[in-house]
């Protein structure tokens, strides 16, 4: 009898201590969750100087011309066309733009574009103030307007969001200034289990790839980084953490996972549940 209490005792002591470890490991609390965590109060933080995006080959945009003549105007605006209802192309359901049906233009790989009557423009390596003021002066010059509106828009410019984040995928950039942070945010922003301080972007320059690494944890080297502002082409890839690498693993549930000392918890409970009825039917 006393050899079975004393076996008794021993379960229940590791169903305890199993117990324990499993609430250890479900319980602890990330350091690493929360961005920004340098700052405080009345902290102020300056990014680098805002680059504006820059036209490049293969970027679609759109140009609209008005006037006080609509008529004068409608000779340098591409045709519109529609789409029946609930029709969505796409360029609009992969990356979100609205186009409203209008015509664009592709820069081509000699950085130009071909517009009505002025003919090739180059705007390879323009902002989208300076391709429409360019554009404006050209059509001045050409005497056949004397008082245009430009308004150049973006419509294929997007970046791809990957690995941790709740919506994975390519997204449109809607305006010159995009930062990381709204990239992210457009991607529903990272998972819990996506590592704040190991962030990847990579980005296409000069016809090579250029890697920066984002620390969403600190302020001043997010700040302070080239790829603190998205552009057109970019390739966001968020990194799991280990709880997530070893789930992918063919058998995940190791000694580091909370998942192990559960499964460990309840094999001592069901070793003790035995061991009690061995105990019962002696008696």
């Amino acid at each position: 009898m006393r050899i079975y209490m004393t076996s008794f005792n021993r379960i229940i002591r590791a169903v305890v201590l199993s117990g324990a470890m499993a609430l250890l490991f479900a319980c602890s609390t990330p350091a690493n969750i929360a961005y920004i965590q340098d700052v405080r109060e009345g902290t102020v933080l300056t990014p680098p100087a805002a680059s504006a995006i820059r036209l490049k080959p293969m970027d679609q945009i759109s140009i609209i011309v008005s006037c006080r003549d609509p008529q004068v105007a409608a000779m340098f605006n591409l045709p519109t066309y529609t789409r029946r209802i609930g029709e969505q192309s796409n360029l609009s359901a992969n990356l979100g733009s609205n186009t409203n049906g209008m015509s664009g233009y592709t820069v081509g790989s000699n950085g130009a574009i071909d517009f009505p009557i002025i003919g090739e423009v180059i705007i390879a390596g323009l902002t989208r103030e300076q391709a429409a003021d360019l554009i404006k002066e050209r059509l001045v010059d050409s005497k056949q307007i004397k008082d245009p509106v430009v308004t150049v828009e973006f419509m294929n410019l997007g970046f791809s969001v990957l690995g941790e984040v709740v919506r994975p995928g390519r997204y449109a950039i809607d305006r010159d200034r995009f930062t990381v942070l709204d990239a992210l945010s457009r991607a529903g922003d990272l998972t819990i289990d996506g590592q704040r301080e190991n962030v990847t972007l990579l980005r296409n320059e000069g016809g090579r790839d250029e890697v920066y690494q984002i620390n969403l944890l600190n302020a001043q080297s997010l700040y302070s980084s080239p790829a603190f502002y998205v552009q057109q082409g970019d390739i966001i890839y968020v990194t799991p953490n280990e709880r997530r690498q070893r789930e992918s693993t063919i058998n995940g549930n190791t000694i580091r996972s909370t998942s192990f000392w559960i499964s460990l918890s309840s094999l001592a409970t069901s070793v003790a549940v035995l061991v009690i009825n061995s105990v019962r039917l002696s008696k």
